[in-house]
């Protein structure tokens, strides 16, 4: 028997976000060693509704040597500092989940813990919020990267972007094809597995041209015509804790150009705004047991603050995720894998972590099944805790106006999140695996916001004696507000730095 061989082909069908992130980082990692082709074609449209994203993006980017200037320049980006959750919790409430952490340490104590205490016992006002760079900026719309010295509150931040998934997807199509990457125009019609062992052997075009390869990434989205049609992988269906199955997706006119994506629980789902340069993206998520797709434009039609620049585009969609992400010789990357609802706009994480985790796993000619076992470990370790994260926002509300909010108050969680919740709201305690997406100040920041308030504050905050508690809180709020003062507008930032170029008529 011949020794294992590195991989001479990589086969990845289909375009989009998910197939030119894939073929970028695959390009950049193994060079011209291996061929690496991509199959799309423009017949076949894109989701592309997947235009807000959380930090781990810039780590991509910074991976593959992009530019940021020049990203968001090519992709009429702007930048996110959180999202704002309008009626969550209860109607005409709002809160802010900030990137980044609340206050700055001054003890062995972590800051919310010496918040919580003096809140539960009233010597102080207000929401957490107060206590966000995050927020003190996003509500000012002011916008300045974090500052490297972390002495300063301005390095207490951290940001993502907005932007237009198909430039991106176009950027980084350049970015590949200038790396090697051959580009194939063309819908696939069959897929040919190898009698042995099932393994995908070739893919077939509609004018009959077969393509051949060891190894393929099934990037087709919700079809997923390789790792579902072909090798039967299987599909969790998560709906009846993510209940929402339907979007309604349209640009408006750019209105009010804020620093962060706003999301507004309505009656049947909720309704997000993502602010880019030469226009706003909004969409409305929703339950088709409680509201139909009709219905749903109206809606999202009526609640827009600037004019429609198109019709509505519906989205039909089943939360949840494959069983197997990695078959035999095949990965699923994208919506292909799963969909988790853009809540908290994860679409491009899972993309992104997808195609590092096959880079790290990467096999060679043996195929070792020891690969694919550790990398749908990983992944499906990674949903379930995504899972549990926006279950949170739907389980804890007070609101019982509606058929979807009395459905949601009623229904079972994960053991893993009811877990979760009981710590904190016995004594504020926080815990969460080593590898959780979403940090402390994630969780702080919903469980607040929509009303799981602890019976007590950690312990040993109480214990801290000759800690100048209220002092701190108060330099922190001096230090915050100085700051802020000192910053540009988002808008003159972007203007400054990278502003892109009128889009051709």
């Amino acid at each position: 028997m011949p020794a294992p061989a590195p991989l001479k082909s990589i086969v990845i069908v289909g375009g989009g976000s998910a197939g030119w992130m894939t073929a970028a980082a695959l390009a950049d990692a193994v060079g011209r060693s291996c061929a690496i082709t991509l199959i799309e074609s423009e017949a076949i449209g894109t989701v592309g509704v997947g235009e807000a994203t959380i930090p781990p993006i810039r780590h991509f980017n910074r991976r593959l040597g992009i530019d940021e200037a020049t990203f968001v320049r090519e992709t009429q980006g702007s930048f996110k500092l959180g999202i704002q959750f309008v009626n969550w919790g209860r109607i005409g409430h709002a809160y802010f989940h900030p990137f980044g952490q609340y206050g700055a340490e001054f003890d062995q104590v972590p800051f919310y813990h010496h918040w919580m205490r003096e809140w539960l016992e009233g010597r102080i006002q207000g929401p957490i919020d107060d206590f966000s760079m995050c927020w003190a900026m996003a509500k000012a719309g002011k916008f300045a990267p974090p500052s490297p010295d972390r002495r300063q509150i301005q390095s207490t931040f951290d940001y993502a972007y907005h932007f237009d998934a198909g430039l991106y997807a176009a950027f980084l199509r350049r970015f590949a094809e200038q790396r090697g990457v051959k580009r194939v125009e063309g819908r696939v019609v069959d897929v040919t597995l190898r009698g042995a062992d099932g393994f995908i052997e070739a893919v077939t075009l509609e004018n009959g041209e077969a393509i051949a390869g060891e190894f393929f990434v099934d990037c087709s989205g919700f079809r997923g015509l390789l790792i579902e049609e072909a090798l039967e992988a299987g599909y969790d269906n998560w709906q009846h804790w993510l209940p929402c199955d339907r979007a309604v997706a349209v640009p408006s006119e750019r209105g009010a150009f804020t620093p962060y994506t706003r999301s507004t629980a309505k009656a049947a789902g909720w309704q997000w705004r993502i602010p880019l340069q030469h226009r706003t993206g909004n969409g409305y998520v929703h339950c088709s047991a409680f509201l139909s797709e009709d219905e749903a434009a109206a809606s999202l039609i009526a609640d827009l603050d600037a004019k429609p620049l198109a019709d509505p585009r519906p989205l039909r969609f089943v939360t949840g995720k494959r069983r197997e992400f990695w078959k035999r010789n095949c990965v699923a990357i994208g919506l292909s894998a799963g969909f988790m609802e853009p809540l908290e706009s994860t679409s491009l994480h899972l993309i992104q972590y997808g195609i590092l985790r096959l880079i790290a796993l990467l096999p060679d000619s043996a195929m070792s099944p020891l690969l694919a076992r550790e990398y749908n470990a990983q992944t499906t370790a990674e949903y379930e805790r995504i899972r549990d994260f926006l279950i949170l926002h739907y389980k804890a509300s007070a609101r019982e106006d509606s058929e979807l909010w009395r459905y949601c108050a009623a229904m079972p969680i994960p053991d893993s999140l009811q877990y979760k919740i009981d710590h904190f709201s016995a004594h504020g305690m926080l815990v969460s695996d080593a590898n959780e997406l979403f940090a402390n100040p994630s969780w702080i920041a919903v469980y607040l916001g929509q009303g799981i308030v602890p019976r007590r504050a950690p312990a040993l905050a109480a214990m801290r004696e000759g800690v100048p508690v209220a002092e701190r809180l108060a330099q922190v709020r001096s230090a915050m507000d100085e700051a802020v003062a000192a910053m540009p507008s988002h808008a003159e930032f972007v203007a400054r730095h990278c502003p892109a170029p009128p889009l051709a008529a």
